[in-house]
């Protein structure tokens, strides 16, 4: 990773799987991170760094990415659909900008990597995270 997460120097990242490339920085002002997958803007709850982590270090195993679209259904038991729970300490989405609050275990477990927090599997498919 390169980029100290500002604006002006985000953080380069590969998605899992190595296929696409985007930035991510801190708004520390908003409370967000932005994520910039070419000309599409998502936007994060900044807590999700730490929030993400947490879980992952309670739950102890890997546990599968499950990205997919907000109008997805995400499966059962992935980062994905924690990222989406009412239980998850945010009480619900991570993501904030309406019709682009999905992919949240697309391009959060990255940084995540990235910043030592995490182990993640590169696979072409199905990859999975834990806790450092």
């Amino acid at each position: 990773m390169t980029g100290t997460g500002t604006s002006e120097d985000p953080w380069q990242l590969t998605t899992a799987p190595g296929t696409s490339a985007y930035t991510m920085h801190r708004d520390d002002e908003a409370g967000f991170l932005v994520c910039q997958v070419g000309t599409t803007r998502l936007t994060y709850l900044a807590s999700a760094i730490d929030d993400l982590h947490a879980m992952l270090r309670e739950h102890g195993d890997w546990m599968p990415l499950g990205a997919a679209d907000e109008k997805k259904e995400p499966a059962e038991g992935t980062v994905e659909a924690w990222g989406r729970s009412a239980d998850n300490p945010a009480g619900g989405w991570y993501g904030q900008r309406k019709g682009y609050r999905g992919r949240f275990g697309m391009y959060l477990p990255p940084l995540l990597e990235a910043l030592g927090l995490v182990e993640l599997e590169h696979e072409a498919r199905n990859n999975r995270v834990r806790a450092l």
